[in-house]
């Protein structure tokens, strides 16, 4: 199922998005690229891609250059590896695609399971309790899908979130995993179902940024926060973790991997927190400037130098951003927008 998650990224890339892309007026161009330069570039492939100001100095009176010249061509360097907005943009749809798909695959297999509506039904005669063809696609499909991010957040480039990502991830999959071994598939649907509710709009905000739709990502990302924050700091702790933690400890009580999956689903739950309060300080700075800022953990650096030559425009949210998290996905970190 990894494989055929991978086949379908390729394939939704190279014959959906990029031609949406294309007819968007998205361009495959990255960022300013370096002044070639021997000197530099020896230092930026075999010392650091960052020199302090000690080795700035140095280079500044060999090269004759100024230091904040050479402070600029280090970051723009760094820069000229990052994604396209066209790979980006690529990037975002097929997860969007998969976000919204699965989500509303699990409404509609939930709609008509007994413990959707009430909570008690999830530990019913457990751990005797069938599993069903499609209840086992739409947990290894979810599986497959957390696994390919896991292995994509090693190649991508690394950002100021990877640590909480790496987390999230690594939690994601032993919840699944571990639900999946322990037959607690239907809770387990509940958590999968109730976190893709908000990630395809956070991806909607990203493809609306990149195609330029300033008011349309805006729209979105303030949807994404309503939800995301409804869901996991409303939903998630009252429904899920109430029943997981008191309805299960009463019908079926404790039992040594009881405490751990517990403890999977409150170590997501202070992500959640986290990620909600940097939602709504963005939320915040984008009412106050009139939209959404800069992302503060993006791949692409940027300096007050680079924005004077840019007429002081006002990037988009996700105008550097190709996670998410990322790729949240990516949500938010830094403050500011990531990625699920």
């Amino acid at each position: 199922y990894l494989v055929l998650i991978q086949l379908f990224v390729g394939n939704s890339c190279r014959f959906i998005a990029k031609p949406c892309a294309i007819n968007l007026g998205i361009q495959d161009s990255g960022p300013h690229r370096a002044q070639p330069n021997a000197i530099l570039e020896k230092v930026f492939t075999s010392i650091t891609k960052s020199p302090d100001g000690r080795r700035l100095e140095g280079l500044s009176k060999q090269l004759d250059w100024d230091v904040r010249k050479i402070q600029r061509w280090f970051r723009h360097r760094r820069n000229q590896d990052k994604p396209t907005t066209l790979t980006k943009f690529c990037e975002s749809m097929w997860r969007f695609t998969f976000y919204l798909s699965i989500f509303f695959y699990g409404i509609r297999f939930l709609w008509t399971a007994p413990w959707f509506w009430d909570t008690r039904q999830c530990w019913y005669n457990y751990p005797f309790q069938p599993l069903t063809s499609r209840l086992y696609y739409y947990y290894i499909l979810e599986l497959a899908f957390y696994w390919s991010l896991m292995f994509s957040q090693f190649t991508d480039i690394k950002r100021k979130d990877f640590l909480i990502m790496f987390v999230h991830h690594l939690a994601t999959i032993g919840l699944i995993t571990f639900s999946y071994m322990n037959n607690m598939v239907r809770v387990g649907t509940l958590v999968l179902c109730l976190h893709d509710a908000s990630d395809f709009l956070l991806e909607a905000a990203k493809l609306a940024n990149y195609a330029k739709y300033q008011r349309l990502c805006d729209a979105f990302f303030m949807l994404f926060g309503v939800v995301f924050i409804v869901t996991r700091l409303g939903i998630y702790p009252f429904w899920i973790l109430n029943t997981t933690l008191f309805e299960s400890w009463e019908l079926i009580g404790p039992y040594p991997s009881w405490w751990l999956f517990n403890g999977l689903l409150v170590t997501l739950q202070l992500l959640h927190i986290i990620w909600s309060y940097l939602i709504v300080r963005t939320a915040s700075k984008a009412l106050v400037r009139g939209k959404v800022s800069k992302d503060d953990r993006s791949d692409v650096e940027s300096s007050s130098e680079e924005e004077d030559v840019t007429s002081n425009s006002t990037k988009g949210i996700f105008s550097t951003s190709s996670n998410g998290s990322n790729r949240l996905n990516g949500h938010v970190a830094g403050g500011q927008w990531t990625g699920e």
